[in-house]
């Protein structure tokens, strides 16, 4: 999921676990904690994209780390507040977050209106940061290292299980399998999930800690974001009987099939299904007036790759793609390796259709090498792109 929904299910699991003990602190370290496993993108910096590729959602999002991580990391908050040093360390740490947030957008190409908002912004907030450490009287935390090992445990561990309900999958057994646990239910960013817990968070925020509203109002926005995760996985099973139906009325044989939901809904899905030499795609809103998807096919054109199936680009992203992808031959001499699993963009002419799409180039000793990767449609087409997807949203 999108790291603003990780970061919000964190506060709200750490809420229900400790918030009695620790009030605010709880959205504040669960929202920490709920963000850790992601922090795997920082291996951008020294591995190769493919290695990089396999690595992202790999051992940070396993059951294992979780059980190594939440106590190392609860000793040492627990031991940072037993400290009489504790508020200069927390206002530094602030400080180093948010300048980390602010710092890139003053030296990046921006207006100097958004550079001087940005300033204000930075110094409110340093301001704020400096009353609550400085001149606030400190308030005691209650919590013992039992305390704060269970928040960073449902903390870092409900990230990866909800990851797993996404299309990109998650590999929960590392390092004792790379398999990609993925249920396919749920688009990467939905409001419909997230905006229930921003809202209950916001809401108990304003309530003493003592104050048994507070885990009220953060059960109604668990409750209601795990109802709305249950209206999916409904849903999808609506949608698989939806596009079976489909294929049988169309007397079409097929090795597997998978559904996903398109970005930002659990209206619009786009159904795949693998033959032996094509496989067999379709849009379809629950808004539809018909019960049935219209299906297209698309070529797999593996005889592009000759035979090289074997070779370790291929390999991996053969794995990432779970087998489902086909090989298109671009007019720069670029063969485009297209994940199909999260769909194209219908009505969008060209080979840039895919959402996710790898360039790779034979090297001199035969191997290939990947020359380039996107995801998401161009950059001029996005806004026709999202215009298209509204309409079809809304049934055809």
């Amino acid at each position: 999921m999108d790291s603003l929904t990780q970061i919000v299910l964190g506060a709200a699991v750490s809420e229900v676990s400790v918030g009695k003990k620790i009030g605010n602190r709880s959205i504040v370290w669960g929202g920490i904690a709920g963000t850790i496993p992601d922090l795997d993108i920082v291996s951008n910096l020294w591995m190769d994209p493919l290695d990089a590729l396999s690595f992202h959602r790999g051992i940070s999002h396993s059951f294992l780390f979780a059980f190594i991580a939440a106590p190392l990391l609860g000793y040492l908050v627990h031991a940072l507040y037993q400290s009489k040093y504790h508020h200069i360390i927390a206002f530094v740490g602030w400080c180093l977050l948010f300048a980390g947030i602010g710092v890139p957008i003053l030296l990046s190409g921006t207006s100097i209106i958004v550079k001087l908002l940005t300033m204000v912004m930075l110094g409110i907030i340093i301001w704020s940061v400096y009353k609550r450490y400085f001149i606030k009287e400190q308030r005691p935390t209650e919590a013992s290292v039992k305390d704060w090992i269970i928040l960073f445990f449902l903390a870092i561990v409900t990230h990866p299980i909800l990851d797993s309900f996404t299309t990109y999958g998650t590999q929960l057994f590392q390092p004792f399998s790379d398999y990609r646990v993925s249920f396919c239910n749920i688009s990467v960013a939905d409001p419909m999930y997230t905006i229930p817990l921003i809202i209950s968070l916001v809401l108990m925020s304003r309530y003493a800690k003592e104050r048994s509203l507070r885990r009220i109002l953060v059960w109604i926005g668990l409750g209601v974001s795990s109802l709305y995760m249950i209206f999916t996985l409904v849903n999808k099973s609506h949608i698989n009987h939806v596009f079976e139906n489909s294929l049988i009325e169309n007397n079409i044989e097929y090795q597997r099939y998978m559904t996903s939901p398109t970005i930002l809904n659990n209206v619009l899905w786009f159904c795949l299904a693998e033959r032996e030499e094509e496989y067999i795609y379709g849009f379809y809103s629950i808004f539809d007036k018909s019960d049935k998807v219209e299906l297209n096919r698309i070529p797999k054109n593996y005889h592009l790759l000759k035979a090289n199936e074997d070779d370790r680009v291929i390999k991996i992203l053969n794995w990432f793609s779970n087998g489902y992808y086909t090989v298109t031959d671009r007019k720069d001499g670029v063969l485009q390796i297209n994940d199909m699993r999260f769909g194209m963009f219908e009505n969008i002419a060209g080979k840039e259709d895919f959402i996710f799409r790898f360039g790779i180039q034979k090297a001199n000793d035969g191997s290939y090498r990947l020359v380039d990767e996107q995801a998401g449609p161009p950059t001029k087409e996005r806004k026709k792109v999202f215009k298209q997807m509204w309409t079809r949203i809304k049934g055809v």
